[in-house]
């Protein structure tokens, strides 16, 4: 195999438990081996299927035994016919990734920080992913001159002081090449942080090893992690042992969670998440409003409805569960907060603010 290639379906079974049979699912017939879909619900889904990568770890098959489309996890993973219609605002590439790439693997958006891409597999694959045209089994990794290029990149430029690693999925690197990284961008006297987005300790917990904690970590830089988790069923005992694991390293967690229709649009499962998380020593940091990727309309609420949902939200739940609703800016221009505002002008030089039981009060002269 090509060095520069990561295979995800080796990736994803090569992390199962050794003593369980179960194998990873990667095409529509594997799920209907799994009773996740019917035979005629196979073939429904078949084209989707062709065009958008299919993905489940053991782990979660497990999970999802029994589970059909109404399930808060099952909507997230197994595809459905909606996946076939394309809405005309959508895009292959919402987020501008390509328009702001100088350099094979980096996205370089915002001034003092870069997105580090080294590969576009992930262990599951998510059907609302905004990165789903880029990403699937087999997916291009940076071979090793690459990865020194992308790298130099950074070197080069002082003004960045976060790197973000993400791809796809960066925690199905071997710790090697994680170290490798990590080591690298602390060298960098300019480079503080390093954060790395990641799926798997709800996807794959086991895969949240000693080793791989320990990889995650080098002098003179900051190691956080972001995780992507939507719905509090996901916190399972496994989930909760590996975000402990990192957590007891002494890394810092943060959640990034999309706002779902029909997954975790109810004041209700964002509460219930957001709790879930904190006490498990995760911070909320961002809702992202679903991005305009292609096929994923139906999981889209309206602005209006997550702004109304945000705002429900507020004074029911201590500031450490409220993470900052965003949306991206179709074409590359960066994230932008999408809440409703809490404070207007009063037209006499005062404002007036409403507080979290909708009552308005004056402030100012």
């Amino acid at each position: 195999m090509n060095p520069g290639v990561v295979d995800a379906r080796l990736i994803a079974e090569s992390a199962a438990d050794g003593k369980n049979a179960m194998k990873a699912a990667h095409s529509v017939s594997d799920l209907v081996d799994a009773g996740l879909l019917t035979p005629e619900g196979g073939e429904a889904v078949a084209r989707v299927a062709d065009r958008y990568a299919v993905a489940l770890t053991p782990y979660l098959l497990d999970k999802l035994a029994g589970a059909g489309p109404s399930d808060p996890l099952y909507a997230q993973y197994v595809p459905s016919p909606e996946e076939g219609y394309t809405a005309p605002e959508e895009r292959a590439d919402p987020i501008g990734d390509v328009a702001r790439s100088p350099v094979k693997g980096i996205v370089h958006r915002y001034p003092d920080r870069v997105l580090l891409k080294p590969l576009h597999a992930c262990a599951v694959y998510c059907r609302f992913c905004f990165r789903r045209e880029m990403v699937g089994p087999g997916g291009d990794a940076l071979s090793n001159a690459e990865l020194d290029e992308a790298l130099a990149y950074v070197r080069a430029h002082a003004e960045v002081w976060e790197v973000v690693v993400t791809g796809g999925d960066p925690f199905l690197l071997s710790p090697r090449r994680l170290t490798h990284i990590v080591r690298s961008l602390s060298d960098m006297p300019h480079v503080g942080v390093v954060r790395f987005h990641t799926r798997v300790p709800v996807a794959d917990p086991a895969r949240v090893t000693d080793e791989l904690v320990a990889a995650l970590k080098a002098e003179d830089v900051a190691s956080w992690v972001a995780v992507h988790v939507n719905h509090a069923d996901e916190l399972t005992p496994e989930a909760r042992g590996a975000l402990a694991r990192l957590a007891d390293a002494g890394i810092p967690l943060l959640s990034q969670t999309v706002l779902l229709k029909g997954v975790n649009d109810e004041a209700p499962a964002l509460e219930a998440l957001f709790r879930g998380l904190v006490r498990n020593r995760v911070k909320p940091y961002y809702l992202h409003h679903p991005d305009l990727a292609a096929g994923t309309s139906h999981f889209r609420p309206t602005l209006a409805e997550g702004q109304a949902l945000v705002k429900s939200l507020r004074g029911h739940l201590s500031g450490l569960c409220q993470p900052t609703y965003v949306l991206d800016i179709p074409g590359g221009h960066g994230k932008a907060p999408a809440a409703t505002s809490w404070i207007e002008p009063d037209g006499e030089g005062g404002h007036v603010v409403e507080d979290f039981t909708g009552a308005r009060h004056r402030y100012g002269p």
